[in-house]
């Protein structure tokens, strides 16, 4: 009995200790982000000009930068974007952006955890640049954790709220896409519904990709703008700085991605001084490539403004082009002069494609062949045009032309006509 007794005791003595162990106080919660210490012992707001901003939502970072008017971005000054005209986009955007003021654009770039999107990729800078009477401002909304993104995208909000039109380059495709799914993923409605957008990627292509290999933005910073940047880091390397960073807190890792982010939507801002022009007054457009005219000339024959489209087709030509691209040039503007009613005119044209080796010369000397005989009624020409294509090209469509060529040139009449 004694030996249960003392066992019982033992065991409210191991108990007792347990209890007292509980009891202690809670340890301190975790300090917030800003006011932990980094292993660099600087803070991003220490690294960069700007501050930590508190919302109802939270904590975030911000920072902002100016280029003053005086300053100049490659071939662009920035005293020359306050004076671009209100309706200079409107064309551009098939009439979807209507008259603003460049006060009112907001040029904006996003930079992410990863490429793929999906609710897995979070934006953890979001640059937005505006003109103002003072040059082209820049501000950058950054988050230090994934906790801050609720905060970060309450603001952005508050912020696009002075403008009415978004400019950004290929962001109907992914930077637009992307944070709608971040704004339904914290909750909240997005800004963009409101707001007109003008996806710059789509005119800078029709106008460039002709002739130049890329139209990436860093790439047309560097062909068009003249700009060359000098310790830029690669953006495909900025998703794994920004995953160390969040390891280390070390700020130092990410200020190149702020400054990559600066840059990237300063050039989306000066080319937004060069695209839109050239869509706004196609035949007045001082260019120095025939290839870039093409770009434009196809952009007015799908407006099926076909007499302007010509006008630059023509003066492609004369430029000089690539020879791909100079027989397709001349088979277009066949097609244009036939379709007005202009058969000589483009029959000079046919011609000539018939004359050279070239990817159109079977179709010219078909299109040939097709004149004389219901143009002109010329059975023995169009004959001896359908002959040459099957020099060249032998198919049962051209042979049933040559067949029944051959009966109509057997006619005596047909013979008679011919003389």
């Amino acid at each position: 009995m004694e030996d249960i007794q003392q066992q019982l005791a033992a065991l409210r003595q191991r108990i007792a200790r347990v209890d007292r162990k509980y009891a202690n106080p809670a340890p301190p919660p975790r300090p917030p982000l800003s006011t932990r210490s980094r292993p660099d012992g600087q803070f991003i707001e220490e690294m960069l000009s700007g501050e930590v901003v508190t919302t109802p939502l939270g904590q975030h970072f911000e920072t902002e930068k100016l280029w003053e008017r005086h300053r100049r971005h490659g071939s662009v000054y920035i005293s020359d974007l306050a004076e671009l005209p209100d309706d200079l986009l409107h064309p551009l955007s098939a009439g979807t952006v209507t008259s603003a003021h460049p006060t009112r654009w907001a040029f904006l770039d996003t930079e992410t955890t990863g490429l793929a999107g999906g609710t897995g990729t979070y934006a953890f800078l979001i640059g937005v640049g505006s003109i103002d009477a003072t040059g082209f401002r820049l501000r950058q909304f950054f988050m230090r954790d994934y906790g801050e993104e609720a905060s970060l995208l309450y603001r952005l909000t508050e912020y696009l709220a002075q403008f009415d039109v978004l400019i950004t380059y290929n962001g109907k495709s992914y930077d637009q896409p992307l944070l709608e799914t971040r704004f339904r993923m914290v909750r909240a409605r997005h800004p963009f519904d409101r707001m007109q957008h003008l996806d710059l990627l789509f005119g800078a292509r029709r106008l460039w990709k002709l002739r130049l290999e890329s139209c990436r933005l860093v790439d047309l910073e560097n062909r068009i703008l003249g700009v060359e940047r000098q310790g830029d880091l690669p953006g495909e390397m900025i998703p794994y700085v920004y995953f160390d960073f969040l390891r280390s807190q070390k700020a130092f890792q990410v200020v190149p991605i702020f400054h990559h982010n600066a840059i990237d939507i300063l050039s989306l801002a000066c080319l937004t001084a060069i695209v839109p022009f050239a869509f706004r007054s196609p035949e007045e457009v001082d260019v120095r490539h025939g290839a870039d005219l093409i770009g434009l000339a196809r952009w007015l024959l799908q407006a099926e403004r076909q007499d302007e489209a010509l006008r630059l087709f023509r003066r492609a030509l004369q430029m000089g082009l690539p020879d791909d691209l100079c027989f397709r040039t001349m088979w277009d503007v066949a097609a244009i002069e036939r379709r007005a009613g202009r058969d000589d005119a483009a029959l000079a044209v046919l011609t000539e494609l018939a004359a050279a080796r070239n990817p159109y010369r079977v179709r010219a000397f078909e299109e040939i062949a097709k004149h004389y005989e219901h143009r002109e009624k010329n059975y023995v020409m169009a004959l001896e045009m359908t002959r040459n294509a099957l020099e060249f090209e032998d198919t049962p469509e051209i042979r049933r032309r040559e067949d029944r060529l051959k009966a109509r040139v057997a006619r005596p009449r047909s013979r008679l006509l011919a003389l």
